[in-house]
């Protein structure tokens, strides 16, 4: 007999942060964005689209 389940990966029992008691996982898309956090990200957009299309259309 085998040390390999089905799938061929070790089974001895370990624990790897799957099911841990106490712990609830929290994922980005389920986190609450603040005021200051959108607008970070707007004048990141802005200054983006100002590099990728305004710089070129101004050096041509």
């Amino acid at each position: 007999m085998s040390d390999h389940d089905d799938h061929g990966h070790d089974d001895h029992g370990e624990t790897h942060g799957h099911d841990i008691e106490g712990l609830e996982r929290t994922t980005s898309p389920m986190q609450e964005f603040t005021t200051r956090e959108v607008g970070i990200g707007f004048a990141v957009l802005v200054v983006g689209l100002l590099v990728a299309f305004a710089l070129p259309l101004l050096a041509a």
